[in-house]
């Protein structure tokens, strides 16, 4: 893989909160789901979360850093301890090493010892085991991070959603009501895969996507609610979107633009609650030219003048 400050097009100085953003961008451009007829965008989505894997853990970017994992998050061999190469002692055998038992000096035993750290076993007399556990290497980190998109609608209700991994593989999952962005739903046991380890999990970072008419305050919702001209003078009673279903709401007469009505309890459920709907008007003139009501509102202001700006100086 490419080296993942690139991936992210961050520089290596880059805080935490610039990798998250930075990978929060570019997981949302190249999600397969936002890319339905580009068959390279599971490919550029996985290099994205490969490289987030490692920046955004700080241990491994570290690791990272100092060379010792290498873009693909695998361990780099750093040679035998003490410098040189393994043929540099004199000695029978190949290479200069020499098997035997625990008398034999600087043999192959020894240079395994010092590599995993000394935690020999006892087989036979004058053999040694190693308890490969104790490398310097570490327990990988099989953890698998990726990014969901869901709606107000789903965030508020829980649902289903169908994502794809980067390896191309597909899961139902569930959303538990009341989920929030950026909070995490953990799938153990679905993340990657090692030989003698156990499966990582699969993280899900959830964003919630704006929606089109309410805009989130808390517990509460709000919206602009557009209404006519006739509406605002005369009164009327108009149906009004909720994350429940439309409701009727009375709108009386005399109305001006910008005032605000309070729905209660139709904001967002939680612990039993729920909090309130606020409904600001918006007057909304007829498109184009209207000879009539131009005629009408130029007969109404000779008759009825006045000036709501005299208060502003």
């Amino acid at each position: 893989m490419r080296d993942p400050y690139e991936v992210l097009g961050v520089q290596r100085g880059a805080s935490a909160a610039a990798i998250k953003s930075a990978f929060r961008r570019l997981a949302k451009k190249h999600h397969p789901d936002a890319n339905k007829n580009d068959p390279k965008a599971a490919e550029r989505f996985a290099e994205v979360n490969s490289a987030n894997e490692i920046l955004g853990d700080e241990v491994r970017r570290k690791q990272f850093d100092r060379g010792e994992i290498d873009a693909d998050g695998k361990p780099r061999f750093q040679g035998f301890p003490g410098g040189g190469h393994a043929g540099a002692r004199p000695g029978g055998g190949f290479g200069g090493f020499r098997g035997g038992g625990s008398g034999s000096d600087g043999g192959f035993e020894d240079i395994l010892n010092s590599m995993f750290g000394g935690a020999a076993r006892g087989r036979r007399p004058g053999a040694q085991a190693f308890d490969f556990e104790a490398s310097t290497f570490g327990t990988p980190d099989l953890d698998l991070n990726v990014a969901m998109t869901v709606s107000l609608e789903e965030s508020v209700k829980g649902g289903e959603k169908r994502i794809r991994l980067p390896s191309g593989k597909e899961l139902n999952v569930k959303i538990p009501a009341g989920v929030t962005s950026d909070q995490q739903i953990r799938l153990r046991g679905q993340g990657d895969t090692v030989p003698g380890h156990r499966p990582g999990d699969l993280l899900i970072t959830v964003t919630v996507a704006p929606h089109p008419f309410f805009k989130v305050d808390g517990g509460d919702l709000r919206a602009e609610l557009p209404i006519t001209l006739y509406e605002a003078v005369l009164g009327s009673k108009v149906r009004v979107p909720t994350l429940g279903g439309a409701v009727e709401l009375s709108i009386p007469r005399n109305t001006s633009g910008g005032r605000t009505f309070r729905l209660k309890g139709k904001g967002i459920p939680k612990g039993g609650t729920s909090g309130d709907l606020f409904v600001t008007t918006r007057i909304v003139l007829p498109d184009g030219n209207d000879a009539e009501l131009e005629a009408l509102m130029e007969k109404w202001r000779d008759a009825h003048s006045y000036n709501p700006r005299r208060d502003l100086g």
